[in-house]
């Protein structure tokens, strides 16, 4: 990864926090939510599609996701490649739809989630962490091809490490808010 200044330092690392934040909509919180659905490919005549390109998801209550497919000859596909994922939800077809009842959370499954959304987060950081490690290599380069000073190299890293604390406080921050989310009864 090529980065060429602090605009691009940033911009990855905001990358890897929405990152982050999507793969937390994926876990469950006892709330029916159609993120929970993202990751699920459809093998659509041979081919691997994504769910919500193949139908229209949506939550009729808290409890309850509704598929609809906009090709009603793919239900059966739908059905399998849910019955398959790792949502651990069973799904119910009645010829026109499919309908996904969400049960309420045990304490300890809620605790699974925790753990789950924590190992999201510290991949996220992980992520921060690359994008200075590759920004400071940028920068110590530069410094050695005398393109900056070494004044200009203490001040990029102290940068650096700021954007890497904002950034990391915004995960620490999303976690917390999921943690909360998935605690809630």
């Amino acid at each position: 990864m090529k980065l060429a200044d602090l605009t691009d330092i940033e911009l990855a690392m905001q990358n890897a926090v929405d990152a982050t934040k999507r793969a937390f909509n994926t876990i469950r919180t006892g709330r029916a939510n159609a993120s929970l659905l993202d990751k699920i490919m459809v093998d659509y005549y041979g081919s691997p599609t994504p769910l919500k390109s193949l139908a229209n998801v949506s939550t009729p209550d808290a409890s309850t996701l509704m598929i609809q497919p906009f090709d009603p000859s793919s239900l059966s596909d739908i059905e399998r490649a849910i019955s398959m994922s790792d949502v651990g939800l069973v799904p119910n077809n009645d010829g026109k739809l499919i309908r996904l009842n969400i049960p309420p959370l045990t304490n300890e499954r809620r605790k699974e989630f925790v753990k789950v959304a924590s190992k999201y987060a510290e991949e996220g950081r992980v992520s921060v962490r690359n994008v200075r490690r590759d920004g400071l290599d940028v920068f110590k380069k530069q410094e050695k091809d005398s393109e900056i000073s070494e004044d200009e190299l203490r001040d990029l890293q102290d940068e650096v490490q700021t954007l890497t604390d904002k950034y990391t406080a915004q995960i620490d921050q999303a976690l917390k808010a999921k943690e909360e989310d998935i605690m809630t009864v």
